[in-house]
């Protein structure tokens, strides 16, 4: 693993530490800077391999976190934490952005569809945040083509998943929403 680390192929992403009165899976998650790294490895030659393939949401959730993993260093930001979350009952957030007031909570979907059904988690997990003092923000990067504006959740195409474009949006849409659905 270190080798790996060392070598900028892949990466540990921390599970989420606050005290949230849950029993929280603190083993990091393994990511890859280089998604088609990635489907090389696991035989994926083409783009219709990868839209059928089982590890699909999996291989996209790792170029999503990636991706911020890359713009942060690349900005050399520290004041950032970022993690996941997931407890024992399998409520999960594929990534959280984290400064000393302010959660991100981000989740990725390679569905080509946006439904409410791509909240369901994000709405789960937020549940969890509505008694801390952070303030919320709550976003779904998919595999579609449109942005779609809820009031619990930006919903935003992968083609739009630089992480200074969806920042500078939600930092206007978000004021001083709290964490409450």
């Amino acid at each position: 693993m270190s080798i790996l680390e060392a070598s900028f192929i892949a990466f540990r992403l921390k599970g989420f530490h606050a005290n949230l009165h849950k029993r929280l899976v603190k083993m990091p998650k393994l990511h890859f800077y280089d998604s088609g790294l990635v489907c090389w490895l696991l035989g994926i030659r083409s783009p219709d391999q990868l839209r059928h393939h089982p590890l699909r949401g999996a291989i996209f959730e790792s170029w999503v976190v990636s991706e911020f993993v890359k713009h942060q260093t690349n900005r050399r930001e520290t004041v950032r934490a970022l993690s996941f979350y997931r407890d024992q009952n399998g409520a999960e957030i594929d990534l959280i952005i984290e400064t000393s007031s302010h959660l991100q909570l981000i989740e990725a979907k390679s569905s080509a569809t946006a439904s409410s059904s791509l909240l369901t988690g994000l709405k789960r997990v937020r549940r969890h945040f509505e008694e801390t003092p952070y303030q919320c923000s709550a976003m779904v990067v998919y595999g579609g083509d449109a942005p779609q504006y809820r009031k619990d959740a930006h919903i935003i195409p992968w083609r739009e998943a630089i992480p200074e474009k969806m920042e500078a949006g939600v930092r206007i849409s978000i004021a001083r929403r709290d964490c409450s659905p």
